[in-house]
């Protein structure tokens, strides 16, 4: 009876540790195009995987998704941080000098790859 239970411990030991670290799933690498709330539509990549992740544009200015669906462009608070920002993200053909501007004081641009 002990051999047995020993057996079925170790065996139950055995799935547990092979259970315990899942792989890591790379983000879908093609262009996806998502839909606004106005209706624009703005293409972005997925980088990472289900640890650690992150969206950005066609031409690699990092954005986040805020509470009510507007993609926009992530910046750096004054601790460094990452944090949504307030320009809505736009395409780089549909972009003005105003937003452009913006970009390049605020903007975090990602290496792409």
């Amino acid at each position: 009876m002990k051999k047995i239970i020993t057996i079925l411990f170790a065996a139950i030991l055995a799935m547990g540790l092979q259970a315990q670290a899942p792989a890591r799933v790379p983000a879908y690498q093609g262009l996806i195009e998502r839909v606004q709330p106005n209706g624009d539509t703005l293409r972005t990549y997925l980088r990472g995987d289900e640890r650690s992740h992150y969206m950005m544009t066609e031409d690699g200015w990092q954005i986040s998704e805020d509470a009510k669906g507007w993609l926009r462009y992530t910046k750096r608070n004054r601790k460094g941080e990452l944090v949504t920002g307030c320009r809505k993200a736009h395409n780089a053909e549909n972009r003005s000098q105003c937003e452009k501007r913006w970009l390049k004081r605020h903007g975090v641009m990602m290496v792409q790859g």
